[in-house]
């Protein structure tokens, strides 16, 4: 199927607004629609084929957990990684917290020091705050480029031996900027030190390798990649993961309890406490096989090629500043002079565009750039050139009310 084939609202029952017309959803960066193979996948899942995995001996139970592990084995395959490397979590945010209270609790102590950057996520901020006020380990913040890059020359004048872990966004959610994931390892290596990149907003849209990165830590979630929410994943090398004590206690990921002394699952088991998310990993799975069937090449051109006209087109007027790089994936952060990205997004709302506004869990670049908020529009492979001449359109409008 061809990209324009799939912008037709058909294939996406989430675009079609009640009266039959397109809505033009511009928040892909937030939260992905779900193509109908998705959302059939589940419903399959949820009643024909439903049941628990793991523990039952009856024949429906064993077909279900054979696809909740090919699921996993799909997930996983999609950053180059091993089925027994992949851990479901409840999203990229859990999977941190994971990390972090686990093989940084384990391993990181006073005098030790993470790295992070200016443009990351919350999720990629406040772990870290957390694990700091446990164990004594300080922060260090990378600056960015003018055009909103991580700064790896800034990061290699500032990374020492004392850095243990660094941990950067493969790419941002505001500003859109790619970063450069070979030399961001190496420079990890260059000190002896783990490295983490948030993969939220690549996985969608990038062919990305674990094991060609020589990564250590790789978290993303489903809903970003056009599937459930509610589910994500946290990849990490074999013998990492195989170290890092469990983190929740619990059912499935046991191996043996008594009232003296529990033994443990192996790795990734041991850290799925509980009866896990069935449905929505059958979902992930699902939506792993749409994109791939795509093109993960394919996806990134088609959303390039429309941020560059989204670029092209708010750059000619005066009273909008754009942020982020020329070359930025997916997504295109901006703010319109004497108009609180607040009430853009309302007035946008009315004319049938759905962006972002706010400060996107990013306060710290925003402080950065010098704004509250901003607003952000973000494309997918359903969005098309209708859905940027809607926004145009709303601007203008805004623009008209607010004179």
């Amino acid at each position: 199927m061809t990209v324009d084939a799939l912008t037709r609202t058909a294939e996406w029952p989430g675009l079609v607004n009640p009266d039959g017309s397109r809505w033009h959803y511009l928040d892909t960066a937030a939260t992905a629609q779900k193509p109908q193979v998705v959302i059939d996948a589940m419903v399959r899942a949820l009643g024909r084929d439903y049941a628990t995995v793991h523990r039952g001996v009856y024949a429906r139970s064993a077909d279900m957990t054979l696809a909740f592990e090919a699921a996993r084995r799909k997930v996983a395959a999609l950053v180059g990684g091993a089925e027994n490397e992949l851990v479901f979590t409840r999203g990229a945010t859990e999977a941190i917290n994971l990390v972090a209270q686990t093989w940084g609790v384990a391993n990181l102590k006073a005098g030790d020091r993470i790295l992070i950057s200016t443009l990351e996520h919350h999720a990629n901020i406040v772990p870290w705050q957390m694990l700091r006020e446990r164990t004594g380990v300080e922060i260090d913040v990378c600056p960015l480029t003018e055009d909103g890059l991580i700064d790896l020359d800034a990061a290699e004048r500032m990374i020492a031996p004392a850095h243990k872990l660094v941990a950067f966004a493969h790419v941002s959610n505001v500003l859109g900027s790619t970063l450069d994931a070979k030399r961001a390892v190496a420079l990890a290596r260059s000190v002896g030190a783990k490295i983490l990149l948030d993969g939220c907003q690549s996985v969608a849209r990038l062919t990305v390798d674990v094991k060609a990165l020589d990564a250590d830590f790789y978290v993303f979630s489903a809903h970003k990649l056009y599937g459930p929410t509610g589910i994500g994943a946290l990849w990490a090398k074999g013998e990492i993961l195989d170290a890092m004590p469990p983190w929740q206690g619990g059912g499935a990921m046991i191996d043996r309890v008594t009232f003296e002394k529990t033994t443990y699952a192996p790795a990734p088991q041991r850290f799925e406490a509980g009866t896990p998310a069935i449905v929505e990993a059958i979902g992930f799975g699902a939506a792993v096989d749409f994109v791939q069937a795509q093109g993960l090449a394919t996806i990134h051109a088609h959303e390039c090629a429309l941020v560059a006209k989204a670029r092209e087109a708010l750059g000619r007027m005066n009273s909008v500043k754009l942020f982020g790089p020329a070359e930025s994936a997916g997504i295109l952060s901006f703010a319109l002079e004497g108009v609180h990205p607040h009430d853009l997004g309302t007035i946008l709302d009315e004319e049938g565009v759905a962006i972002r506004a706010g400060h996107h869990c990013a306060q710290p670049l925003m402080a950065h750039l010098g704004v509250p908020a901003t607003a952000r529009a973000s494309f997918g492979i359903y969005s098309d050139e209708s859905d940027i001449a809607a926004l145009v359109r709303g601007i203008e409008r805004t623009k008209r009310i607010f004179g």
